[in-house]
């Protein structure tokens, strides 16, 4: 059964977005961190309406005795996934984290926490919202294929033997990419035949899935319609050529437009392609305002269960999860300090340790892509890390779509991701019957080993078949395809 949207009540009381991006140069304000020994609460100023999770059993009279707790303390239902046992709630109250579990239906109530450290910026739901922006042009088969006009400037698909796969299959429109990102061109030439407005969504308003057309589209970034060109740019005699430009791609705008990716919208996007039956999504940010999200921390803890809780039901319905191993050049499998938490008001650093995730990425049964160079040597930015890192792709100076009918250049794990679903969709679409884990094993198993560099570097740890910064080896096109 699949999660349902129950319908928000609204309570008496309330009225009827620096980039968070996994991409190189990324900058967003970040806020004060706590370390994760302590408490943590951040206590809502009187007023300010603040967002947050609420998690219970995912059975129907616990989500139902939960979301009167949260209108006992005063809290409104925004959006109740009752499947996961997971509630989005809004508050102006102080106490609210206390009061919805002291109350009368309180003790279905597992844990409450915080989306964010700030107010809500988009207001309270329920509340008019502007009018989305027209995308903006910011600047930031068995033959052999015959060559879109720029495809010979793409240096990376020759890398992961993509050119070699699509003499093989540009993969089919049964498979469905999603775009978990900061919306999609449709309109650009080299998108438009293979994306899909029936599937697109936009998750960006209290991570209410709003599927007016066009909603699902940039406003502010380029980033999202990047990805895509990556991912399944068509082969169409013009431009470029994605990994897998055969198969269909939708967005599921998951970024603000200051650039933030909320927990509650990164659930919505979880829920939104585990519900419209996509295959692949591909996720190159990290969840706002933590870059590491602490479990012993109160806040922190319940929005690292509730996002796990998405990424399991959706992987459960068939969707494999890839996202971006970050950019901040860390060992993700030895974590010490975090500096730049949270992003939303002031960071402070605290000391963590590895129960602390980078979320989704570090989460089970999400693939962690880490970025190479066009030598096919670790990029300098790229977070590494033993038995964190599944594969590697390439993510330095990649050339795709742009919106506005533009081509650009961009660098970042965010680039090195798409690489990956892509391949994950041509796996999809020679082997239809592999779920989520088996196209999983594939990546690994197909990948080309890839050794530690010849000058000694100590963070490189492992072997030549799997080590801290290319995991199992950089992914394979061509042995995706293999027929079978």
């Amino acid at each position: 059964m699949t999660p349902r949207s129950r319908t928000r009540r609204l309570s008496a009381g309330l009225a009827v977005v620096a980039l968070a991006f996994a991409g190189a140069g990324t900058a967003a304000a970040h806020a004060t961190p706590v370390s994760p020994s302590a408490s943590g609460a951040v206590a809502a100023a009187p007023g300010i309406l603040m967002n947050y999770v609420v998690n219970t059993k995912p059975v129907s009279i616990h989500v139902d005795r939960a979301e009167q707790a949260i209108e006992a303390a005063g809290g409104t239902v925004v959006q109740s996934y009752e499947d996961l046992g997971v509630i989005i709630a809004q508050s102006t109250s102080t106490t609210f984290r206390t009061d919805v579990k002291l109350g009368k239906n309180g003790k279905s109530v597992q844990s409450v926490g915080a989306t964010r450290t700030a107010a809500v910026s988009e207001g309270p739901v329920g509340a008019a919202k502007p009018a989305d922006a027209a995308p903006k042009g910011l600047q930031a088969g068995e033959a052999t294929p015959v060559l879109d006009p720029r495809e010979g400037e793409q240096w990376d698909m020759a890398q992961i033997k993509a050119d070699q796969a699509h003499k093989v299959t540009d993969g089919t429109h049964r498979v469905l990419v999603g775009i978990n990102d900061s919306g999609v061109d449709d309109t650009h030439p080299d998108l438009a035949p293979n994306f899909d407005a029936a599937n697109s969504v936009n998750c960006i308003n209290n991570g209410v899935p709003d599927t007016t057309p066009g909603a699902w589209r940039p406003t502010t970034s380029t980033h999202g319609t990047h990805v895509a060109g990556t991912v399944a740019a068509a082969r169409n005699g013009v431009g470029i050529v994605g990994v897998a430009p055969g198969v269909r791609i939708a967005s599921v705008k998951v970024v603000n437009d200051d650039g933030y990716i909320y927990p509650e919208y990164s659930i919505c996007g979880f829920v939104w392609a585990a519900e419209h039956k996509m295959d692949v999504t591909n996720h190159s940010y990290f969840i706002d305002p933590y870059t590491f999200w602490c479990k012993n921390d109160p806040d922190q803890g319940a929005v690292l269960e509730a996002v796990r809780r998405a990424v399991a039901f959706a992987t459960s319905k068939g969707v494999l999860s890839v996202a971006a191993a970050g950019n901040s050049n860390y060992d993700l499998a030895n974590k010490t300090t975090d500096n730049t938490s949270p992003n939303d008001t002031t960071p402070v650093a605290r000391t963590i340790n590895n129960d602390c995730l980078d979320i989704p990425t570090e989460l089970p049964g999400v693939i962690t892509v880490a970025s190479t160079t066009n030598t096919k040597a670790r990029s300098g930015f790229s977070n590494f890390g033993l038995n964190k890192i599944d594969v590697a792709a390439p993510g330095s100076s990649i050339l795709s779509t742009l919106p506005g009918n533009r081509y650009g250049i961009a660098s970042g794990t965010s680039m090195a991701s798409p690489h990956v679903a892509g391949v994950a969709a041509l796996i999809k679409s020679s082997r239809p019957w592999l779920k989520p884990a088996e196209i999983e094993k594939a990546l690994r198993v197909e990948a080309d080993d890839q050794a530690c560099p010849a000058v000694v570097d100590a963070r490189c740890t492992g072997t030549t078949a799997n080590n801290a910064f290319f995991g199992e080896g950089l992914v394979d096109a061509l042995d995706g395809v293999k027929k079978y």
